[in-house]
């Protein structure tokens, strides 16, 4: 540090035959070319040394690039200052603006840390897996812890530098003593934003709903694809984005599908005559599941649900190992039974029946209905009358 002193000192008393400020314009500029100069080689120095094997460090340095370059800059000038022949006022002007910036460079290099740290906490883990359960814990929690942090360290360097200048400082408490009212007012103005901050961490930490997790909500089914600090986006079946407010969660009921196991059990619903074989349709059942690759062989089941006056209710069971498997494994077993009901036993589809009584001579229609659905209809032959 003394080097570089020494050099402005020497620079500036080489230029002592111009005017103190052009001669402090001078020093700043060639401090400035200096400073950006000895990052651009100490980068270029350093990024050979990493090799190019070793991703996280070369991201690393990337990432620190303009923290660091800023720190060139403020030590670099700090230096040109103080040696410039600057008259007072001016030099406590710059001082001032090089306290901001170093304020400025701490809020950065802080804020750039945590982020640097989340990305290398997250690459254990992985969303794109069938057991992701862990993974969106820990995204969850970490993208919106770091947006509150982000949200925090920004506020509090804002307030250090406000409060590093004395007029903005004396103007504030001024208006915090005298302006109570005016406060109230901005708090109950602000509620809807602060309940939703609050909400967020809330989320984070007892995470009902992660990103990810498949939810059903205001009637629509979808993933969680985002949760910020004050709203979330759901990603739907159909590519939509539901946004929500993210005291949504919090407040209102939600079917959360993955809340524990990304596993789930899906139903396919089938309306048959009272003659449907129920044992062959297990068994069949069982075979296009086992020859699914989509089924994780864990639940394959099928039982008589309901009782109608016209038909019988099956309901058959089958698991995967996600959400959208069970959807696929569900219509690919639903397709294969009715396309095999069809081949193999079509008298036991939904109909309508009819009974045959007798009528008047002269009847041209001598039957009434006496069962019907809307599922099927077998058009009976009108009947002479005897």
């Amino acid at each position: 540090m003394k080097t570089v002193d020494g050099f402005f000192e020497r620079l500036s008393t080489a230029l002592n035959w111009l005017p103190g400020e052009v001669v402090g314009i001078i020093l700043i500029i060639v401090a400035a070319g200096i400073a950006v100069g000895l990052h651009a080689l100490a980068v270029r120095l350093i990024r050979p040394m990493l090799g190019r094997g070793n991703g996280y460090w070369r991201t690393l340095l990337i990432r620190t690039r303009g923290p660091t370059r800023l720190a060139f800059l403020i030590i670099l000038i700090s230096a040109a200052v103080k040696a410039a022949p600057f008259r007072a006022t001016d030099e406590a002007i710059l001082t001032q603006m090089l306290g901001v910036a170093f304020i400025c460079l701490v809020g950065w290099t802080i804020l750039r840390a945590l982020q640097i740290s989340s990305e290398l906490h997250l690459r254990r883990y992985k969303l794109d897996v069938d057991d992701n359960l862990a993974a969106r814990k820990h995204v969850t929690q970490i993208r919106i812890l770091l947006r509150a942090a982000s949200v925090l360290i920004f506020i509090l360097t804002a307030a250090a530098v406000m409060m590093s200048f004395e007029s903005v400082r004396q103007y504030g408490v001024s208006l915090l003593a005298a302006g109570g009212a005016a406060g109230i007012v901005v708090g109950l103005a602000a509620q809807p934003v602060l309940s939703n901050l609050l909400a967020g961490i809330q989320i984070a930490i007892t995470q009902p709903v992660r990103i990810e997790d498949a939810v059903v909500v205001e009637g629509e089914w979808g993933w969680v694809e985002e949760i910020t600090m004050t709203y979330a986006v759901v990603r739907l079946w159909d590519w939509r984005r539901l946004v929500l407010p993210i005291k949504y969660f919090i407040e209102q009921p939600f079917q959360n599908w993955t809340r524990e196991t990304g596993a789930i059990i899906g139903s396919v619903m089938i309306y048959l005559d009272y003659t449907a074989p129920v044992a062959a349709i297990r068994a069949k059942a069982e075979e296009f599941a086992r020859a699914s690759p989509l089924w994780d062989r864990r639940v394959v089941n099928v039982q008589v649900s309901d009782a109608r006056a016209e038909t019988i209710e099956l309901r058959i069971l089958v698991s995967a190992n996600t959400s959208p498997r069970t959807w696929d494994l569900r219509c690919e077993v639903r397709e294969k039974v009715i396309d095999w009901l069809q081949r193999e036993h079509p008298g036991c589809l939904p109909r309508q029946r009819m009974e045959l009584t007798g009528g008047p001579a002269g009847d041209e229609a001598p039957w009434r209905r006496v069962r019907a659905n809307a599922s099927r209809s077998e058009p009976a032959e009108p009947v002479p009358a005897e």
